[in-house]
């Protein structure tokens, strides 16, 4: 191959601009839980390229941090939020429904730098938060007894404006909790999505639920898990107090039931998954006669060597 071609050939392999970008953004999207930092230092380094890494970093961030549910301090302190589309208000705002309050949010810098109160149009009506505030509490006391790490939030999805009984409305519950050990080779995370249905003209409240679990472990290797579960369930349609017990009782039975599956399964995983990876049989089906080893001829030309 002459030098010219060497050229060409070269010059159609290099990647282009936008090309760059959206690998780049790739990778950060799919960076496993609390690693986003650590992935674009990295990937900054390998680009050299400001402009790709800018505009990949500008739209995976905001993604990343949606889609982990990421939970950031407000900056008055009056407590924590989630990051989620529920919440969504634009770009950079989200609301937090627990304290009636609108963050501005650096998705690159995962800060809250500042917060504003929500406005009326932005908040259901008090019919609606007498459901939203009372499932949020019994959420709180279960996410408080069962994720040492972990935070929670109820949005108003659908019918916010409803006024009293007679119409239909949905609520969103998110739970996310987080454990980042990187010193320890491990980070992970637990989200779990629970759409709730309250059906007035049915008198049934119905629910699905999402749950994800991520775990990532790199102490000389890479092991990756991302498991999923949907589930679904219903109750009938009581006072707020009432519904927000039953849902929550529900949701908890539910997480229990799959964090209980998950762990049978990884007790079984030697007996199960890791003895099926194996060939039971070599390629020719039947398996080696090492009780009669010199019916091959490389152990009997061995043999006539050795004038065994």
């Amino acid at each position: 191959m002459s030098e010219e071609e060497e050229d060409d050939t070269q010059q159609q392999a290099e990647l282009t601009s936008k090309q760059k970008q959206d690998i780049a953004k790739w990778f950060l999207t799919n960076s496993p839980p609390g690693e986003i930092h650590y992935i674009a230092k990295d990937i900054r380094s390998i680009l050299s390229d400001e402009d790709a890494y800018n505009a990949a970093v500008s739209e995976a961030y905001p993604l990343y941090n949606k889609s982990h549910m990421i939970c950031l301090e407000l900056p008055n302190r009056t407590g924590d939020m989630l990051i989620t589309t529920f919440g969504e208000i634009d770009e950079i705002e989200y609301l937090d429904p627990r304290t009636c309050q609108v963050a501005t949010v650096s998705h690159v810098k995962q800060v809250c730098t500042n917060v504003r109160p929500a406005t009326d149009e932005e908040l259901p009506t008090s019919y609606i938060e007498e459901f939203r505030g009372a499932l949020d509490a019994e959420l709180v006391k279960y996410v408080a007894e069962t994720y040492p790490k972990g935070s929670c939030s109820v949005y108003c999805i659908s019918g916010k404006d409803v006024e009293g009984p007679g119409a239909n409305f949905e609520l969103a519950a998110v739970i996310s909790a987080t454990r980042h050990s990187p010193q320890n080779f491990c980070n992970g995370s637990w989200r779990s999505i629970w759409n709730i249905e309250f059906k007035d003209d049915l008198q049934v409240v119905e629910f699905r639920g999402k749950l994800q679990v991520d775990a990532h472990y790199f102490e000389e290797g890479n092991v990756q898990l991302d498991a999923n579960h949907d589930c679904k369930d219903n109750t009938i349609f009581q006072s707020p107090e009432d519904c927000a017990v039953s849902i929550t009782n529900m949701i908890c039975h539910h997480e229990n039931e799959y964090m209980a599956s998950l762990e049978a399964s990884y007790t079984n995983l030697p007996d199960t998954t890791f003895k099926d990876l194996r060939r039971k049989l070599p390629v020719t089906r039947t398996l080696f006669p090492w009780h009669n080893t010199l019916q091959f001829s490389l152990t009997r030309d061995i043999a006539k060597e050795l004038g065994i």
